[in-house]
């Protein structure tokens, strides 16, 4: 199964996402829009995992997501990957505490390792985002870029990771897993 471990933003934030890329849909019709239900923020993606490994990550990240508190959040910005002149994806940026957010990502993935599921893009460097389209080729999408640079989402706090299973298909779909809850209060 196709799996990955991601923090899922509330309605609202959604909702205003949803206010500030509905009217610019329209006008970039070649781009493969990703649905609404597809929005998240991925912490780390395995790939293909096996039966065996699956079993031994709930564990695992269990562990990761205990280790760190609640993360304050918003979405907020955006831009495209490698660049918005030659972009392959169109994305939402993620307003957080970049620390805080980056050592959950890299307890995610060590414990994925650890679980035998070494993430396959393990040592990129994380880019926190939610991806919004993904072009077919290499496209120039500045001026998509610059409309989503207005997007300042109301600021929210992540409680729980997911594990993810993507369904692949004329039309990918997502199913959660398990959900494991962040860290509310510090450690006595």
């Amino acid at each position: 199964m196709r799996l990955f471990v991601a923090i899922v933003p509330p309605r609202r934030a959604l909702d205003e996402l949803e206010a500030t890329v509905a009217p610019l849909r329209p006008a970039w019709p070649g781009l493969r829009w990703a649905g609404r239900p597809a929005w998240h923020l991925t912490l780390a993606f395995l790939g293909e995992v096996g039966d065996d490994v699956a079993a031994g990550l709930e564990p695992r990240l269990s562990r990761a997501a205990h280790r760190h508190p609640s993360l304050a959040l918003s979405l907020a910005g955006g831009g495209a990957f490698p660049s918005a002149g030659r972009a392959r994806v169109v994305w939402a940026g993620i307003d957080s505490d970049r620390p805080a957010l980056l050592g959950l990502a890299r307890s995610v993935a060590a414990g994925a390792r650890r679980a035998g599921a070494p993430p396959p893009d393990e040592g990129r460097k994380f880019r926190p985002h939610v991806t919004l389209a993904r072009c077919r080729q290499p496209a120039d999408v500045r001026a998509l870029t610059e409309s989503l640079t207005v997007h300042a989402g109301t600021p929210w706090t992540a409680t729980e990771i997911h594990l993810i299973r993507s369904h692949l298909g004329a039309q990918a779909h997502y199913e959660t897993v398990a959900t494991w809850p962040l860290r509310t209060a510090p450690d006595p």
